[in-house]
């Protein structure tokens, strides 16, 4: 059994319902590399075409740009055709409107301008979860989109921030649902342990997690996959590849976007030796995996360029053989109680 990528699947009782395949954004934005307007609007269409009726942004990614450059595209669609998430609790502000002792994210990655001392964009991220904060967000991803409404909102990174967050943010939020400006509302973050607090703390319809449920790293699977299940709350999986190392196994490879330790390296060499002995791909290993689980409605794509979002569809419908989900589980590289794809109560599905 493998994935259809434009299945649509709900989130919960929200009426909303989002492709196996979504669209990430921060790759167009240039984050990762500068993509210049022509690829990264060419790369939103392309998804288009291949079926993904589900996009992710945020205001961080390209300081603005990401949302500029899908709105564009989206634009030219019928809005009921597709379901749309930006992120709140992080405002993008130049230089000069910054604030003497705002808190800036000093780990912001706006593009990758940022990691040339000599290049400076311009422009920071300072965060804000308070109820204006969150208001203002919204406003103004609103107007950089082009767009009459936007379906899914998450906390963006609220990991030093859990009072504002939970006290200031959530309840905005939760008045934005009411009201019927939004759809659904979350959180997005690269840590599981939160988000399992924020299920059980507050109401919430879906969390984006990144890099903290995939092939390489099963953090999310004893606490927050079932307190979602339990609570109906969905998950959209990002980071799939964990930052590149499950793209390209190496010295060189990124874990967690810093270079990826020794350890990491050699586990994600394993991972592929295995998925080499029964002619897998690594990437088509990594890309089904998070979708198995049951929580789990959408994997989102980081692409900035055609080729490279296209592996995603074809590694979603390869099928992966159980014997191959039965090697990892006997080397220690897969967590005993996580479901597999073609796998169902411990049966193979045909």
């Amino acid at each position: 059994m493998a994935f259809e990528p434009t299945e649509r699947v709900p989130i919960g009782r929200t009426g909303l319902s989002v492709t196996r395949l979504g669209f990430g954004a921060a790759s167009i934005g240039g984050v990762f590399d500068l993509v210049d307007d022509r690829d990264g609007l060419a790369t939103i269409d392309h998804g288009w075409d291949v079926g993904i009726r589900y996009f992710d942004v945020a205001p961080l990614y390209g300081y603005g740009t990401a949302e500029r450059r899908l709105g564009r595209v989206l634009g030219g669609h019928l809005r009921d055709e597709f379901v749309l998430s930006t992120k709140v609790g992080k405002l993008v502000r130049r230089i000069d409107e910054v604030e003497p002792g705002a808190d800036v994210d000093r780990d912001a990655f706006g593009d990758r301008r940022d990691a040339d001392p000599n290049a400076d964009s311009g422009y920071r991220v300072v965060f804000d979860f308070s109820r204006d904060g969150i208001l203002r967000s919204v406003e103004e991803s609103l107007r950089r989109l082009g767009l009459d409404r936007i379906d899914i909102l998450y906390l963006h990174d609220p990991d030093e921030h859990w009072e504002a967050a939970i006290g200031e943010a959530y309840p905005a939020l939760h008045r934005l649902r009411e009201e019927g400006v939004v759809r659904a509302i979350g959180a997005g973050m690269n840590q599981s342990a939160m988000l399992a607090r924020f299920a059980r703390e507050g109401d919430f319809d879906v969390f984006l997690l990144a890099g903290r449920y995939t092939l390489l790293d099963q953090d999310a699977l004893s606490e927050l996959l079932p307190t979602c299940l339990e609570r109906n709350v969905a998950i959209v999986i990002g980071g799939v590849m964990n930052s590149g190392i499950l793209a390209a196994p190496g010295q060189d490879g990124r874990f967690n976007y810093k270079p990826a330790p020794p350890a990491i390296v050699e586990r994600a060499r394993l991972l592929a030796a295995a998925c080499a002995r029964h002619d897998v791909a690594l990437k088509a290993a990594a890309i089904q995996f998070p979708l198995a689980h049951p929580a789990v409605v959408s994997v989102v794509a980081g692409a900035g360029r055609i080729e490279h979002l296209d592996d995603y569809p074809e590694s979603m419908r390869r099928h992966i053989p159980a014997e191959l989900w039965d090697d990892l589980r006997n080397e220690g590289l897969l967590a005993a109680a996580a479901p597999v794809p073609g796998v169902v109560n411990g049966t193979t599905a045909v």
